[in-house]
């Protein structure tokens, strides 16, 4: 009986259409993933624009005297040019500038600067005396009574 109801559901899904609207979509290969192949509505292939041209444009900056975060960032692209810099306040005082280019020709080309002069402050150390003579300390030894019991006495 089961194998009755398992061609009767084969034959129905053969014989009607599951896809109504008339839109088909490529089937899957062998490893679970369908291959690229474009949608096709009513026997009409669509042509749009399957590739976006990458343009766009941002900047950015920090400013924050209570951390001492000081930085900003402004990138520009068009196609696979990529242009840009960016500001870093340094821990030694100098301020970095970073000027990058990125292409398919040249790849990734970076020119640093640094603004400033580098400060590097020494430490105060306590005040120290001097010791003469160092004399050694010697004392009795102090032992404690032998634990004799269950639970560790770690």
């Amino acid at each position: 009986m089961y194998f009755k109801w398992k061609i009767l559901i084969f034959l129905i899904s053969i014989l009607l259409p599951l896809n109504e609207a008339g839109i088909s979509y490529p089937a899957a290969n062998h490893y679970g993933y369908g291959s690229y192949q474009p949608l096709i509505q009513n026997g009409y292939q669509h042509k749009g624009d399957h590739y976006t041209y990458p343009k766009y444009k941002f900047a950015y900056g920090v400013n924050d005297p209570h951390t001492g975060d000081h930085k900003s960032q402004e990138e520009y692209r068009d196609g696979d040019v990529v242009k840009g810099h960016y500001t870093v306040a340094d821990p030694d005082g100098t301020l970095r500038v970073v000027h990058y280019t990125a292409d398919d020709h040249n790849g990734f080309n970076a020119v640093v600067e640094k603004h400033g002069k580098s400060v590097h402050p020494q430490p105060v150390l306590p005040y120290l005396p001097v010791v003469n003579k160092v004399v050694p300390v010697i004392e009795k030894g102090v032992y404690e009574k032998p634990y004799y019991g269950y639970g560790g006495g770690y």
